[in-house]
């Protein structure tokens, strides 16, 4: 079939589409433009030019219908959305958002325009039978920064390197004497260009109200410039205060920044909001029991979930550190990726 494969210019949609191509699909690739560039040579998105240039070469080596396609005004939303939650004192993702909003929601249209059955992306994770699964290897699984796609869209969703391990992709590229075999990855998010996310902050509507670091008793320990600079877990940049301090939480209008010793960051109940299902929804009430992972480094812990609408109660078995409002909270049940949401708070 016509498959509409995302080509980043890294090596694993490259070899997404390289493995499209081998199974006897027909695939067109597409870049996505995000309207960003560096100030300097130093500064690259990884949506950059070069990599516009590097996903069109290996098409040309591929042989397959290579289109780049603006989306710098969709992708100024995602970083306003970014800025302004870090006002907020939250820490925000934009990397779910971006997988949700166009990954799978403007690339499925493009695919509709195309007349592409399917949409390809280089992730590491699985469709089976409908559902969202974790990838074979779980030291790459994405899945955490999937769970907001539409249930629908798995459907038309090919993730071709669920299978494979990363070393597994680059033989496969160098095999087949693809130009990013050997490119390195790139961790950061892709409108970040000077690798200090406080640039974007301020860039789009100024920082977030300065004030106090503070204990959990409000005794002042500190001065700061603006709540943008600080997300909840964050040990580096602030006071010396004789033992190792975290921050714990965020007041976007007082400005205040609490800071605790490490103990004091661990959390047993988790409130989550716009809670979305990739498989049938619980009924309100229900207790569901799942691994919730809190970060996509985070191992994912034990946990009950009661869900009411779109928001959650999350308990954990036993405490965890650093629960942080902004970032998603994300729900398995071994590979199964039950659905997800936005942290809130905790308790």
């Amino acid at each position: 079939m016509r498959v509409l494969c995302a080509m980043s210019g890294g090596v694993d949609s490259s070899v997404a589409a390289l493995l499209l191509q081998r199974a006897g699909h027909e695939v067109v690739g597409a870049f996505m433009r995000n309207g960003v560039a560096g100030k300097s040579a130093q500064e690259k998105s990884c949506c950059s030019a070069s990599d516009a240039r590097d996903a069109a070469v290996v098409a040309d080596r591929l042989g397959i219908p290579f289109y780049a396609v603006d989306y710098a005004a969709e992708f100024a939303a995602l970083m306003d959305h970014f800025a302004e939650e870090y006002r907020r004192g939250r820490t925000p993702n934009p990397c779910v958002l971006c997988n949700q909003q166009l990954k799978f929601g403007h690339l499925l249209q493009l695919a509709d325009d195309a007349g592409a059955a399917a949409v390809a992306t280089g992730h590491y994770a699985r469709v089976v039978d409908g559902e969202l699964h974790t990838a074979r290897d779980r030291q790459k699984d994405q899945t955490y920064y999937l769970f907001g796609i539409e249930r629908g869209a798995l459907a038309r969703t090919l993730f071709p390197l669920g299978d494979l391990e990363k070393p597994q992709v680059r033989a496969l590229a160098a095999e087949a004497g693809l130009v990013t075999a050997d490119k390195q990855e790139s961790m950061e998010i892709c409108f970040v260009t000077s690798g200090d996310y406080r640039d974007v902050v301020r860039a789009r509507g100024g920082t977030g109200r300065a004030g106090r670091f503070v204990d959990p008793n409000g005794r002042e320990l500190g001065r700061h410039d603006g709540v943008d600079g600080f997300t909840v877990g964050q040990r580096k940049g602030l006071p010396a205060l004789g033992v190792p301090h975290y921050v714990a939480a965020i007041d976007p209008l007082s400005g205040d920044v609490t800071l605790v010793p490490r103990d004091g960051m661990q959390r047993t109940v988790m409130f989550v909001a716009g809670v979305h299902w990739l498989v049938d929804a619980p009924p309100d009430g229900e207790v569901v029991h799942a691994a919730v992972k809190v970060r996509a480094r985070h191992d994912a812990a034990p946990a009950t979930i009661v869900a009411s609408g779109t928001t959650a109660r999350v308990e954990f078995t036993t405490p965890v550190t650093a629960i942080t409002p902004g970032q998603a909270a994300v729900f398995y049940a071994g590979e199964r990726v039950l659905g997800g949401g936005w942290i809130e708070g905790a308790a």
